[in-house]
């Protein structure tokens, strides 16, 4: 198996983290990596914060209903996508991904805590003085893996189908 696979099937949600600091350099990575990440006619409609202050965590972390974890991050990256932008979402998770896979590649975990549409996304906005021509598409809590937990996943063949649908699915 090659090296990107190995990161792609290695990568878990992680939401138990050790108190390590996350080194800049990987941080810069992170964020250099996102920059590639696939768009829509190459609009690039993403912004993403790094938020590191133990007290603006705890805040993100009250605020999301599924986020309570966050406080124990070392570091949690926000995407945030122009909100009139037709793919703003598909963009934004796209973005959202290279970030989740570029940690991991680092050894370091995290969990996509969802933004879009969720009530707290303008909160969230607004704590981080974000304009409002953006809009929320995800948490990503990241900080060394205290635990990780391996999820079982359904077999190739409940999930896969060829040319046309089918519950008998062949390989």
């Amino acid at each position: 198996m090659n090296l990107g696979l190995t990161i792609i099937k290695g990568r878990r949600s992680v939401r138990k983290y050790k108190t390590d600091k996350i080194d800049d350099n990987i941080i810069k990575e992170t964020l250099e990596a996102a920059r590639y990440a696939p768009t829509a006619r190459n609009v690039q409609p993403w912004k993403i914060g790094v938020v590191r202050n133990k007290e603006t965590l705890e805040k993100i972390s009250e605020l999301a209903t599924y986020g309570k974890f966050i406080k124990t991050a070392d570091t949690c990256f926000v995407v945030f996508a122009e909100k009139d932008h037709k793919f703003r979402v598909e963009d934004g998770s796209a973005v959202t991904m290279q970030i989740l896979l570029s940690l991991w590649s680092f050894g370091v975990g995290s969990c996509w805590v969802a933004g879009n549409n969720m009530e707290y996304s303008e909160d969230v906005r607004k704590l981080l003085s974000v304009p409002d021509s953006y809009v929320l598409i995800s948490l990503i809590p990241a900080g060394y893996p205290a635990d990780v937990t391996i999820p079982s996943k359904k077999e190739r063949k409940e999930i896969f189908f060829n040319e046309e649908y089918s519950e008998e699915c062949e390989e």
